[in-house]
């Protein structure tokens, strides 16, 4: 696979995501770093989304819940380079349902290379980074050059 250097902007597209028991956590460390986050574009799954919008007074746009494909629509977003960072507090002693599309999330996450903060010491550290407010280069696959050499071989 060839790879592309790409550069997330300054403004980060912040994808936020919890566990049904993680969500209290998440909601105090977004109120914690309201300031800094509402300076860039996030998004969230449906019910965190919603939790976020109404007690924090936080505009996150709020996609599906998790598992009625949520988890999916980040996967989708990263996949088309619209998602910069993951902040996804998930539950490591608790199975869950849809376990099989956190696991496709997290994969996706580390198939286009984007940051993930799994709790929030983790996402301490990215949101106190001098690059979580700068251009942020990373390298991801280049899925054009992939194509066409598919192509070249048919």
């Amino acid at each position: 696979m060839k790879y592309q250097m790409i550069t997330s902007p300054e403004e980060k597209r912040v994808a936020l995501v919890a566990h049904d028991n993680m969500k209290r956590k998440l909601k105090d460390w977004v109120e914690k770093h309201l300031a800094k986050l509402s300076q860039h574009e996030l998004y969230a799954t449906g019910t965190t989304g919603n939790m976020l919008n109404t007690e924090l007074d936080l505009k996150v746009n709020p996609l599906l819940s998790g598992p009625l494909g949520g988890d999916q629509e980040i996967g989708a977003m990263i996949a088309h380079k619209e998602i910069d960072i993951l902040i996804f507090f998930w539950d490591p002693l608790q199975a869950q349902p849809h376990d099989p599309d956190v696991k496709a999330l997290l994969r996706l996450a580390a198939v286009w290379n984007v940051p993930v903060a799994c709790n929030p010491s983790s996402a301490d550290l990215f949101i106190h980074s001098s690059l979580f407010d700068a251009p942020l280069e990373r390298s991801v696959p280049d899925y054009e050059a992939y194509r066409a050499s598919r192509a070249d071989n048919e």
